[in-house]
């Protein structure tokens, strides 16, 4: 399995370096738009009591609720809509309880969409406009590694240390010292590209902004093994050998990017709207 996972990781490494760093955004919008689809698509397969026509059904809704966010780049989708994720972090704390109330077919298609456009569009954003002084493709890998510091911090620490569960219901591996570890590194990341990189801004401002976008990076992940629980799956999909599904590479980026921007927008940084 570990050598299945590193094969897949090598493919796909320098399909994502070269579309961040090497695409305009006219080429780059459909790089990312398949990876988001592909990700809708096994959301889709975790809706409640959808079969496969009105699945096709859902994700060209979704296709074109990317394709208008891209024309018309509402502010507030990117300013606003991130808060959304307060009620997901609700749901995470209160689940199974609270099962009840979005395990249905028409809550779920609308929480796939709040997931995906917002993150979609946020990726976009940076890649072309940059964010806290770097250039666009340096910016989303600036945010990017925050959320795999987290990851790799959270891993490590939890392995050692790790005794107090984060949330048992939903993901019964996780720590409460795995989450402060992740952070601790991402923290350390953050400053040390801040204070010996080419950024520029506020420093306070940004490790805030960083603190905010791991921990949402965090319950990303919780969310989507909430759904996946319910739903009763291991992956939400096997597209990626050793992997699972696509939205099992990018649940954490589906709340770290959208609130990432919404942050720089708040706290007056760069990046944001």
């Amino acid at each position: 399995m570990l050598k299945l996972r590193i094969i897949t990781a090598l493919v796909l490494l320098p399909i994502v370096l070269g579309a961040v760093f090497y695409t305009e955004r006219s080429l780059f919008v459909w790089i990312a738009g398949a990876f988001f689809v592909a990700a809708g698509w096994e959301w889709s397969t975790m809706i409640k009591g959808l079969k496969t026509p009105t699945r096709l059904t859902w994700c060209v809704v979704l296709f074109i609720a990317m394709a208008a966010a891209e024309f018309y780049r509402p502010q507030w989708l990117l300013t606003w809509l991130p808060a959304w994720w307060l009620l997901a972090l609700l749901l995470v704390v209160l689940y199974p309880r609270a099962t009840n109330v979005w395990h249905s077919a028409p809550v779920q298609s609308v929480m796939g969409l709040l997931l995906l456009v917002p993150s979609w569009q946020a990726v976009l954003l940076v890649q072309e406009k940059g964010a806290v002084g770097l250039e666009g493709p340096w910016a989303l890998m600036f945010i990017l590694l925050w959320v795999w510091a987290a990851d790799t911090g959270a891993y490590f620490a939890g392995r050692a240390f790790g005794k107090h569960k984060l949330a048992p219901s939903v993901s019964p591996g996780k720590t409460i010292e795995g989450l402060i570890g992740g952070v601790v590194l991402a923290l350390a990341v953050v400053a040390g590209v801040a204070w010996f990189g080419p950024v520029s801004a506020d420093k306070t401002a940004l490790l805030i902004v960083a603190v905010v976008t791991v921990l949402a990076s965090v319950l990303g992940d919780l969310f989507e093994s909430m759904i996946k629980r319910q739903a009763g799956v291991k992956d939400s999909g096997k597209i990626l050998p050793g992997h699972g599904g696509m939205l099992d590479r990018i649940d954490s980026v589906t709340a770290a990017l959208p609130v990432a921007v919404a942050g720089f927008s708040w706290l007056g940084l760069s990046g944001g709207l």
